[in-house]
């Protein structure tokens, strides 16, 4: 065969280990890919601090909190010491909002609860959380793009992330500037609960870097 009988076949060959290469990279940030805001809320099942198993798909058809925690984190005690999140679960429990605590931090870390110390943690700070979810592996978390404890999160009632980000506006552990915050995630609740779009649906989350399994 002459080599210019040969260009055509190497040039489709390298057209196809292209397009497999494109697809190939396609796929891997598919599967890496952080939830949106505008877009389905992704799938998931976890368990409980008491063992129960947890989805997401149970609760459609109501507003989701997911608000992801660690008790060894200073931010996350600056929102629980202060009661500022206790009063947030049990605001919106109240009004049928499902409230989920994830924590995502990994078994080895040193700041790592188990199941039974978390739940105790949680009650002792009257947390009132619809229930609090072990995510030990992470994969919830990387899921949903969670970096901080807190970042927080609302899924609307069809199943859609609706807002991502802070608990607040002002990114200190100083529970002094609870106060003269904004605070996102009840401004947001209060205005998807009236049935209006989330005026700031996106905002940047702030906290503890969530120690990951990896």
């Amino acid at each position: 065969m002459t080599i210019s009988a040969t260009r055509p076949l190497l040039q489709r060959r390298t057209a196809m280990l292209a397009a497999l290469a494109a697809s190939a990279s396609l796929l891997a940030g598919t599967a890496h890919a952080a939830a949106a805001v505008g877009q389905p809320a992704p799938a998931f099942t976890l368990t409980d601090t008491s063992g129960k198993t947890r989805t997401l798909a149970e609760f459609k058809g109501k507003t989701v909190v997911l608000e992801w925690t660690n008790p060894g984190c200073p931010f996350v005690r600056k929102h629980y010491d202060s009661a500022n999140l206790p009063g947030l679960q049990k605001e919106f429990t109240a009004r049928d909002v499902v409230w989920l605590a994830v924590n995502s931090t990994e078994k080895a870390a040193s700041d790592y609860l188990p199941p039974q110390q978390l739940a105790r943690w949680m009650q002792d700070k009257s947390g009132t959380p619809t229930a609090t979810l072990m995510d030990e592996e992470g994969s919830v978390g990387k899921a949903y793009g969670a970096r901080t404890t807190p970042h927080m999160y609302i899924v609307n009632p069809q199943g859609t992330l609706v807002y991502a980000g802070g608990i607040d506006s002002i990114a200190s552990a100083r529970a002094s500037d609870i106060q003269t915050a904004t605070n996102y995630v009840r401004q947001g609740l209060n205005e998807a609960l009236a049935g209006k779009p989330i005026s700031q649906a996106q905002t940047a989350p702030y906290g503890c870097t969530i120690k990951y399994k990896s």
